[in-house]
């Protein structure tokens, strides 16, 4: 399990300020640029790491081929993803500008909302430098090289999921100035970090926040215990969510190009609509709701 902080959340206008606000980061940004980028620095790696990058992936790719996307899988594959070591970032971002235009950034960690969305909306996906440590290896509280590259990156590689993901970067400006950004979050967090899509009649994983885990992948697609809801862009955005516990609602797609339409909305009114009443619980069933069952 993966005890993830959101990518985005409420938070102060300045990086300064953002800095100051939080009681303790993993990273070094002390020498980050003003976006919070860096370099990655390969040989800083010590041979642990990539020794624990190494058993990472190969837990991880088994449960990917059992549960995962064949979007996502595919992926991997055109990442040519090293199970044996750390990813080079400029290696991977060599092949994601031939393949949809999209490159790594390293990171520190965690960044503030405006950074996050800048570099999404310029095709730039932010890639934490550090990897955890031994004794986290099945409970982390902040992103690492693991979680963002393996979770993340594979969808870099496939055009609709990488256009949907700079479309919703554009969005984050907006959503700051209503101060909406919550609700912003919402959407990454069911759709990019635990969101569930429908191949063949079976329900496959495709978030991040679950194919870096050891254990949800399966409890995601195979458990009867979650509740799963057919996709739909206003409640996934008005559905609040637990980062301590696995989901306890997931979202389902029929395809990403749900994903892809859902940013052509307009979405002032439907944060002044949101932001108007109470969240809805992660457990709640609404009058509207497909509950979508799986196969005993």
């Amino acid at each position: 399990m993966l005890d993830l902080q959101p990518r985005t959340s409420v938070q102060p206008a300045s990086a300064k300020d953002w800095l100051a606000t939080q009681e303790k980061l993993r990273g070094d940004y002390s020498t980050c640029a003003a976006d919070f980028s860096m370099a990655q620095d390969m040989g800083a790696y010590t041979a642990a790491e990539h020794d624990l990058w190494r058993r990472l992936f190969h837990r991880q790719s088994q449960v990917a081929q059992r549960f995962a996307a064949s979007s996502f899988l595919a992926g991997m594959k055109n990442l040519e993803m090293p199970a044996d070591r750390i990813p080079d970032f400029e290696d991977a971002s060599r092949r994601l500008r031939q393949l949809t235009g999209w490159e790594i950034v390293a990171v520190p960690g965690l960044i503030p909302d405006d950074a996050f969305f800048r570099h999404l909306a310029n095709r730039r996906f932010p890639v934490t430098v550090w990897i955890r440590e031994e004794h986290e290896i099945d409970y982390l509280v902040e992103p690492d090289v693991f979680h963002d590259f393996f979770g993340h990156v594979p969808l870099l590689t496939q055009p609709i999921f990488a256009d949907y993901l700079q479309e919703y970067g554009r969005k984050g400006e907006e959503a700051m100035a209503m101060g909406a950004t919550k609700i912003l979050a919402r959407l990454f967090w069911y759709m990019v970090e635990f969101g569930l899509i429908r191949e063949n009649g079976n329900i496959k994983a495709y978030g991040a926040g679950m194919l870096s885990s050891a254990t949800e992948t399966e409890f995601s697609v195979s458990s009867p215990k979650p509740q799963r809801l057919r996709f739909d862009l206003q409640r996934v955005m008005s559905t609040d969510f637990k980062i301590d516990a696995f989901q306890e609602t997931y979202f389902v797609l029929d395809s990403y190009d749900e994903l892809f339409a859902g940013m052509s909305r307009d979405f002032a009114p439907l944060y002044r609509q949101i932001l108007a009443v109470p969240a809805i619980p992660a457990r709640a069933i609404r009058a509207g709701d497909t509950i979508i069952n799986i196969a005993a």
